[in-house]
């Protein structure tokens, strides 16, 4: 006599045997769903499975847009019922992520066994399908993440690759971004006089938008460089540029500290727009800030900018940065420039890579492990005690 299960409710049987068998063919579906790794293959393999090997009358996805066997296709997106049994395909969560509809041959109901064998399915093509889906999500995440590597290879690539060699002189720079990319900007550009024209900037906002409108202001920084405008002039020009660039770089405005060092008189000239202060400190003299002579670059059309001079002495160190040193937290308090400006002034090192690792050194100990908030830059320049001094 022949043993076999029933269910609750329900006055069909299945013997033992046909449940080997039914075992046995949903194993092999189990196999061939899981045999790829494409969404749209798994789909396809449940269709076929369902109407070539379980002879139903048709099959579908409707939010997918796909369906097997010619009984289904007119009915695919419409409501379900007695002939069209629906069965949901959720992921871990429980969230649906697709709908299974099965159409039986000549509009009858679906046997025990096939109800069976299609939930069975149904949790299997589940599974295969989220594992898909994760598949291509990894996929797309791997190629952001090799295009942001290269991103910041082009970007670091922009910086200053040799510092000139000032006799007298020593200068050095430093710039870590938050993400792969950034908004800051440094750049370095000997002039035909022997001057040296120096720009730090930083894009507002972070990441790759703010990264690609830096790379933007640098070609317009390097073109007006190239044509030895006055300072406060090009700072005007730059304004302009901005502005003009459209809406989207209006929002992402530029905050900048352009310098003009002349090296044989030891004078300086800067033009602050819109940045963070700039620091320079000289033997037996009180701090002095370079304070903005005007707004952001691109915030406002029609702006002019002033220029600042000052001496440049023996002994005399510059600090130039953006926001992302003073912003460095400790719980919910910053750094702040007080604190950068007394640093700054109390760091023994001479020449500016010295500086620029004792100023890291002692953000790193303030912030306590905490992760990085923002981009930061900085550039020193420092001159000699004595005029035979040569740079570092």
């Amino acid at each position: 006599m022949a043993t076999g299960i029933q269910i609750p409710g329900n006055d069909e049987t299945i013997d033992l045997q046909q449940q080997v068998a039914r075992l046995q063919a949903l194993l092999e579906a189990s196999r061939q769903v899981h045999s790829t790794i494409r969404e749209d293959e798994v789909l396809e393999q449940v269709l076929r499975i369902v109407v070539r090997e379980l002879e139903m009358a048709g099959a579908a996805f409707p939010s997918a847009g796909m369906a097997y066997g010619n009984e289904l296709l007119a009915d695919a997106n419409g409501s379900v019922g007695a002939a069209l049994a629906s069965y949901p395909l959720n992921d871990r969560d429980g969230k649906l992520m697709t709908e299974l509809r099965v159409a039986a041959p000549d509009g009858r109901e679906l046997t025990l066994y096939e109800t069976d064998f299609i939930e069975g399915l149904a949790l299997q093509a589940a599974v295969a399908l989220e594992n898909a889906r994760n598949h291509k999500r990894n996929v797309e995440f791997a190629r952001v993440q090799q295009d942001l590597d290269a991103a910041r290879q082009i970007q670091m690539s922009l910086l200053p690759h040799k510092l000139p060699s000032i006799a007298g002189y020593s200068l050095g720079f430093r710039s870590v971004t938050c993400y792969e990319v950034g908004g800051d900007y440094l750049d370095i550009v000997e002039q035909p006089d022997g001057n040296l024209l120096i720009a730090v900037a930083d894009v507002a906002g972070k990441g790759l938008a703010s990264a690609m409108m830096a790379t933007s202001f640098r070609s317009a920084f390097r073109a007006m460089a190239a044509g030895g405008v006055p300072l406060d002039e090009l700072a005007t020009r730059m304004n302009q540029h901005h502005w003009a660039e459209g809406e989207e770089a209006r929002r992402r405005y530029v905050t900048a500290i352009f310098l003009l060092l002349h090296p044989e008189s030891g004078d300086i000239e800067v033009v602050n727009a819109g940045h963070n202060p700039g620091f320079l400190i000289e033997p037996g003299m009180t701090p002095h800030q370079f304070d903005a002579a005007g707004p952001p670059l691109g915030m406002m059309p029609g702006m002019r900018y002033s220029i600042e001079r000052h001496g440049f002495g023996l002994g005399g160190r510059l600090l130039f940065y953006t926001d992302g040193l003073t912003e460095s937290c400790r719980g919910d308090e910053e750094f702040g420039p007080e604190r950068l400006l007394d640093e700054f002034s109390r760091c023994r090192a001479e020449k500016a890579d010295g500086i620029l690792d004792a100023l890291w050194g002692a953000i790193e100990e303030f912030s306590e492990g905490s992760p990085q908030g923002d981009d930061m830059t900085a550039l020193t320049l420092c001159r000699a005690t004595t005029e035979t001094e040569m740079p570092a």
